[in-house]
């Protein structure tokens, strides 16, 4: 999966996912058409790519001037590559890459992630 997305460069607060199939049985038992399972509002996938974060201006307000000013700072994502994701289908933007589908959210689209390990977070 990973091979068909290297060159894809993730602008911003963006946030590539690889959707994950939802079961077609609700707890019921009724099975329900792949047309109702896409209308759904909040869908679960796996992040497979962060874009930088939110570009922040420089201290230095002639920064500009300066050699390197091509330089950009960025407060980093939340969410990190291999999270499971739970985000608002509705602000998704689909794609296909080599067959594969994925969808594009901002991060502000992502309700929570679930992540294995939680010891950056001291827990």
């Amino acid at each position: 999966m990973t091979e068909n997305v290297k060159n894809l460069v993730v602008i911003g607060d963006r946030v590539l996912i690889k959707p994950i199939a939802s079961s077609s049985k609700t707890g019921s038992g009724l099975y329900l058409p792949s047309s109702v399972k896409e209308r759904d509002a909040v869908h679960t996938g796996l992040v497979v790519k962060v874009g930088p974060g939110y570009p922040i201006p420089r201290e230095d307000a002639d920064s500009f001037l300066k050699e390197n000013a091509d330089t950009v700072n960025y407060v980093p994502l939340q969410v990190k590559e291999g999270d499971q994701a739970l985000y608002l289908h509705a602000n998704a933007y689909e794609l296909e890459v080599n067959g594969e589908r994925f969808e594009v959210v901002n991060q502000n689209s992502v309700l929570l992630v679930f992540r294995d390990d939680l010891t950056e977070l001291g827990l």
